[in-house]
């Protein structure tokens, strides 16, 4: 198996086995595994399966293995010649998987 593609929160991730891909949080604990059986695309010593818009019986497992938090994005509104600055910051929180195994079943 060299890579799938994989749908989580409404984003694409290319996940390999053996890999480690970073996903937005989600609500498992550190060393649970997880099932991501939104398995978009799979390529496979060159041949290349497409789902319509999911390949049934694919699955990927996984382990989650932290949470953590992403470097802070800031947030700077202004407006010319009215005196108004604000200035926010913002830190995504992230969830990092360990892919065990990937089958297409």
């Amino acid at each position: 198996m060299n890579y799938v593609i994989v749908e989580s929160g409404g984003k694409q991730y290319k996940a390999a086995e053996g890999g480690v891909i970073t996903v937005d949080l989600l609500p498992n604990e550190v060393g649970d595994e997880i099932v991501l059986d939104s398995v978009l695309l799979a390529v496979n010593d060159g041949e290349v399966s497409v789902g319509t818009p999911t390949i049934s019986g694919a699955k990927v497992r996984a382990t989650v293995l932290e949470h953590f938090k992403g470097r802070k994005i800031l947030v700077f509104k202004y407006k010319a010649k009215e005196d108004y600055r604000k200035k926010t910051g913002h830190r995504q929180n992230y969830t990092r998987l360990q892919v065990e195994s990937i089958s297409l079943e």
